[in-house]
């Protein structure tokens, strides 16, 4: 009898040293770096604690070995290794050392995640929504009537189609005013307006940013691009005076509304200067994108930098900068990059276009939550225009653009961690 203990401790001491894990590389090797985080978006669903091995391979994601996780893998095309837990330690004492800059995050709960959208749009409409289908991430559409009516707590994590919250209807009057679409667009907003109890529609999309603002304030994780950012801060700025001309809601601005500007409402921007002009399609001096048209750079020579951040020390930002390269490839919209003297000092630049001195990619804390400001329309469509055709991801599955904005979705998972920032 005690022989046959012995054997069988031997055998299991044996099995427990060849124990496995799965390890997705997310370094140039990756066949597809997009899919990765539907996967690991996929597990957490499913209550399986994942690791996030921060700039190990370009952040890599460590499972365990389940034969369901090995098979989305297979199914999905992502690459990944089989591990053993002695390899395992090996990686993850070489993360602990003091002077290597790594950070082992564990990712505990999907968080639930909404798009605020009109009715209507197709997911190539908006960059973020696209790779949520691609990369198979479920999320819920809610719109104007749906924050207002109080739907935000439901939510953990929250983007912002790219939206005008200052009423002006995007500043489209000057070139398409007379487009179906846009009247189209304009009528469904006022309707909107009126059935909720708002004389213009300035007034709700108000309501709707200030919504918003409590959402961040009481822990919600906020992400917008290209002109659902500044507008949402013009907006919150403009919050006691109208900056919207007769075409959008019947009256004039009010003359000294550049004056009456509220900067400390706002989470990012400052001492900005309107454009109250409805035929120029612009909406303060916040936005870069006339430096892109002046020859200082092209889009083959269109580039912003990743700031490298402290894995050990500031998490949050080494989570959103994630990626298999420090230079990725720019893209404009209607606002393509934010000029840096209109940034709050206490906002954090994630990344920067050096040519320029502009900064694309910015974080910051409001209250108990966060939100995140990624400058731009569609980071593999350089100079998308209303009409243009979608883009194919699945001609992009290693985008670098577009990893930045999957791990926003990601970051909200290690909320409940205690981290070191």
């Amino acid at each position: 009898m005690k022989n046959s203990i012995i054997v069988l401790l031997f055998v299991l001491s044996v099995q427990l040293g060849y124990s496995t894990q799965l390890l997705v590389p997310m370094d140039e090797t990756q066949t597809n770096h997009l899919k990765a985080y539907g996967i690991s978006y996929w597990a957490l669903e499913n209550d399986v604690v994942i690791e996030w091995l921060l700039n190990y391979k370009g952040g890599s994601f460590l499972y365990p070995h389940l034969n369901s996780l090995e098979e989305e893998l297979n199914i999905r095309g992502v690459k990944y290794l089989v591990l053993t837990d002695g390899q395992v330690n090996q990686i993850k004492n070489q993360i602990a050392e003091p002077e290597v800059n790594m950070e082992v995050i564990q990712l505990e709960k999907a968080p639930k995640i909404a798009v605020y959208s009109p009715p209507g749009t197709q997911p190539w409409d908006d960059a973020v929504t696209m790779v949520l289908e691609y990369a198979e991430i479920p999320y819920d559409k809610i719109y104007d009537s749906a924050i207002v009516m109080g739907v935000l707590p439901k939510y953990d994590w929250l983007h912002l189609h790219h939206e005008d919250f200052t009423g002006q209807y995007g500043k489209f009057y000057a070139s398409f005013r007379n487009y179906p679409w846009y009247r189209e667009q304009q009528a469904m907003a006022e309707r909107d307006a009126q059935m909720l109890g708002f004389d213009k529609v300035s007034k709700m999309k108000l309501a709707v940013a200030l919504n918003l603002k409590n959402f961040v304030v009481g822990g919600g994780f906020l992400f917008t691009m290209c002109s659902g950012t500044d507008s949402f801060d013009i907006a919150l700025s403009a919050e006691d005076t109208d900056i919207c001309d007769y075409m959008y809601d019947g009256d004039g601005a009010d003359r000294n509304a550049q004056n009456k500007l509220d900067y400390s409402k706002t989470f990012a921007f400052k001492d900005f200067k309107l454009v109250m002009d409805p035929m120029v399609y612009e909406y303060s001096d916040i936005d870069g994108t006339d430096l892109h048209r002046v020859g200082v750079v092209s889009e083959e020579t269109d580039f912003f930098t990743l700031f490298d951040f402290s894995a050990k020390w500031d998490v949050v930002p080494t989570m959103l900068t994630q990626c298999h390269t420090d230079e990725v490839k720019g893209f404009m919209g209607q606002t393509t990059d934010f000029r840096k003297e209109a940034i709050k000092n206490n906002v954090l630049i994630l990344g920067e276009n050096k040519a320029l001195g502009t900064a694309k990619y910015i974080h910051g804390e409001f209250g108990q939550g966060t939100w995140t400001f990624y400058a731009g329309h569609d980071p593999e469509d350089y100079e998308h225009r209303v009409g243009d055709p979608h883009t194919d991801l699945n001609l992009h599955p290693n985008s670098p653009g577009y990893r930045l904005i999957l791990n926003n979705i990601l970051f909200p998972a290690a909320k409940k961690k205690k981290r070191k920032t």
